[in-house]
Order: C-alpha cells, then structure tokens, then sequence
C-alpha cells in the first residue's frame, strides 16, 4: 500500500508555522516550502533517510 502524502501537517507547516498566505501556499512546490525554513528546524536527509522515502514513495512506472 502506497503511503499518503501528510497534507494536515504540510500546511501546518506552511501556513502557520511559516505564515504563507494561501495563494503563497498553494504556488510553492513541497521543496520551496522545506527549503524556507530555518536551518535549525531542518536536518539532512542521509543516505537512511533517502532509502526510506523511495520505499515510501516509489516512482510509478
């Protein structure tokens, strides 16, 4: 079964976490909004980590 994309905590995140509006938002692609915050809330994505998330979420063919 293929895992759902956590959209509650994604706009959480984007719109009140980091105050987007929105248009904002909804124009802004799931790396741009990452990529807006701070360092200190973000940790890099190891090679783990990557493995994971294309078990995850596995490129359809």
């Amino acid at each position: 079964m293929r895992a759902r994309f956590p959209w509650d905590d994604f706009m959480r995140l984007g719109l009140g976490t980091l105050r987007l509006s929105p248009s904002a938002f909804w124009a802004a692609s799931p790396r741009e909004i990452v990529a807006a915050l701070p360092r200190a809330k973000r940790a890099a994505l190891g090679r783990d980590g990557l493995f994971a998330l294309m078990q995850r979420f596995p490129d359809e063919a």
